[in-house]
């Protein structure tokens, strides 16, 4: 079979890591349950992120454990972590740092030296993004991009790894600025979250006073973390799924006439990045789980997460209340990409309502299916 040009060959150390990883993710998991209930899928997708060396932007309401959930990781990873709380006021040197007229000590004589911002870390919270000026998100943008700051016109690298989780409130609209496309391009994953089910935030209230505020035991030392990033560009692809998704992506674009569900859902469609956090996302989950080849399983897990926010809808879809999610199911199954009708087998719980919109859909047009195959 086929396969993507993934670079170097894996070394026999990486292997031998990539063999240790299943072991060693199943004690985080279990450790970090200790601290975090549930929200198994939402870790699960920042594992994924992490390793595939992309950023994560969260959409959820307020106390769900989103800080927990980083510092935790950041522990278990043996990683530094910081939080900034992102406000209306807030200036690129809050996060950046700044410089600063000082004394030598040694020479008595003063000199400027850089003071750094709380951006340096290898585990960044940036929470509520969307409540900070465009200026200091363009700042956090560079830093995302570039792992690198720029202070008093000279470049202030960061120091690897490197890892950006923002949320973002879907509620309080008041004061907010709307992130830019080009910045919603810069996260490899949106993970959408919400209120957790009766019986587990049964049991969050059950055990909250008994939650153990001892530190986590690292898991993977730093050395071990960073020799994990580099495995996945090495990780092979089928070229099947290049395949499924490059033509799945390139079906989202309205002007391409490749999808009638595009034509009417969205305003523009995901860009040629959408295809490589796909498959990057699912190198990093084939890496997590010990193999060395992506499958079929990958493809569909990461799917979701990596292209929703790539996908702009228009004025009706919002007016109808449509999610991304639902219009990608339809999407899939114009084109068959292996996924059936909405509101079949397993979906997540935004593409579950694709069924309502795809009965308006066959009622008003009929079944577009056999005219993608």
């Amino acid at each position: 079979m086929a396969h993507v040009q993934t670079g170097s060959a894996l070394s026999p150390e990486d292997r031998e890591l990539i063999g240790k990883l299943p072991d060693r993710i199943s004690l985080l998991r279990d450790r970090l349950r200790k601290k975090v209930i549930g929200q198994e899928e939402t870790v699960e997708q920042l594992l994924i992120s992490f390793v595939a060396g992309g950023h994560a932007l969260i959409v959820g309401v307020p106390g769900l454990a989103k800080t927990l959930m980083i510092r935790s990781l950041a522990e278990l990873f043996d990683l530094d972590f910081a939080r900034i709380q992102f406000t209306p006021d807030l200036m690129p040197s809050d996060i950046t740092g700044t410089t600063l007229l000082a004394r030598n000590e040694a020479t008595g004589q003063r000199e400027f030296r850089f003071q750094r911002g709380p951006i340096f870390a290898h585990l960044l919270l940036a929470d509520e993004i969307n409540r900070t000026p465009p200026k200091t998100q363009a700042a956090l943008l560079e830093a995302m991009e570039e792992h690198q700051v720029t202070v008093g016109g000279k470049p202030q690298p960061l120091d690897p790894p490197f890892f950006v989780l923002a949320t973002q409130n879907p509620i309080e609209q008041e004061g907010t600025y709307t992130l830019p496309v080009t910045q919603l391009d810069r996260f490899l994953f949106q993970i959408d979250i919400g209120y957790p089910d009766d019986q587990t935030e049964f049991d969050i209230v059950a055990t909250t006073t008994a939650v153990d505020d001892a530190p986590l035991e690292a898991v993977l030392g730093g050395d071990e973390v960073r020799q994990m990033l580099t495995i996945p560009a090495r990780i092979n692809v089928p070229d099947r799924l290049v395949a499924r998704a490059t033509k799945l992506v390139r079906a989202t674009r309205p002007d391409e006439n490749a999808s009638t569900s595009a034509k009417e859902w969205i305003l523009w469609g995901a860009g040629p990045r959408a295809v490589q956090s796909i498959l990057g996302a699912a190198r990093a989950r084939a890496v997590i789980a010990g193999r060395t080849e992506v499958d079929d399983s990958d493809y569909e897990e990461v799917l979701l997460p990596a292209l929703r926010h790539r996908v702009q809808l228009n004025y009706h879809a919002e007016a109808e209340g449509v999610h991304p999610d639902q219009v990608i199911a339809l999407i899939r199954h114009e084109i068959g990409d292996g996924a059936s009708a909405p509101g079949t087998g397993k979906e997540s719980a935004p593409a579950r309502g694709a069924k309502a919109l795809w009965g308006k859909w066959i009622e008003k047009w009929g079944d577009p299916a056999p005219r993608f195959r």
